[in-house]
């Protein structure tokens, strides 16, 4: 599955700009059992490169997706990361390898609860979920040095720009839930200026709020 999951990265390199994935990013990919993250009748597919479902409706993304997604976060040892969407709590746990602490915001209270079990069975004990608005961010916690939100908003949530440390990355799909959806990076530098990046199309659930 990795050595696929690297294919798929060389392959789009074009749209990505990245033609490879951190020798970090990989081994943390590899360090995560994702089977332990998807429904027991869909186990015998989990290291195929394809989203599957799980839980109330939701899905969880194919690894290229956690993987790139991690990727452009560019993540470090010290980080403390918000996610937005903590959906089976997969790619919380893919976070978690390369970072000091996740916080994760799911607006399902049934996924949350179940994401917080399995994140504490397989003791993540540098995870902590809770169920609430993610558009809202989770103030108490920031600034934040990345912010990955696993579900496609119309625009660009201020409070999560706000939660942002300057220099820090959010990695975000932004678009309608049946139209055309951009994966964007976007950085806010010391002097409140936004920049964005255009990484590739995408196909996320939308972001709802209470």
């Amino acid at each position: 599955m990795l050595e696929a999951v690297r294919d798929s990265v060389r392959e789009s390199a074009d749209y990505t700009g990245l033609s490879e994935l951190s020798d970090e990013v990989m081994g943390a990919m590899a360090a995560v059992a994702r089977e332990e993250f998807v429904l027991a009748r869909y186990r015998h597919l989990a290291y195929r490169n394809t989203p599957l479902p799980i839980e109330a409706g939701q899905t969880i993304s194919q690894p290229l997706i956690v993987a790139l997604m991690t990727e452009l976060l560019n993540p470090q040892p010290g980080d403390v990361m918000l996610e937005v969407g903590t959906g089976s709590g997969y790619q919380a746990a893919v976070l978690a390898q390369l970072v000091k602490h996740v916080y994760s915001v799911e607006i399902i209270e049934e996924l949350a609860d179940s994401a917080a079990r399995v994140l504490q069975r397989l003791n993540y004990s540098n995870i902590t979920v809770r169920s609430g608005d993610g558009y809202a961010g989770w103030p108490e916690h920031a600034p934040f040095d990345g912010i990955i939100v696993t579900a496609a908003a119309q625009h660009l949530p201020l409070p999560l720009l706000q939660q942002l440390k300057p220099g820090g990355k959010l990695v975000i799909p932004l678009g309608e839930e049946h139209g055309v959806q951009d994966l964007l990076v976007v950085e806010v530098d010391a002097g409140g200026e936004i920049n964005k990046k255009s990484v590739l199309p995408v196909r996320f659930v939308p972001l709802t709020r209470k």
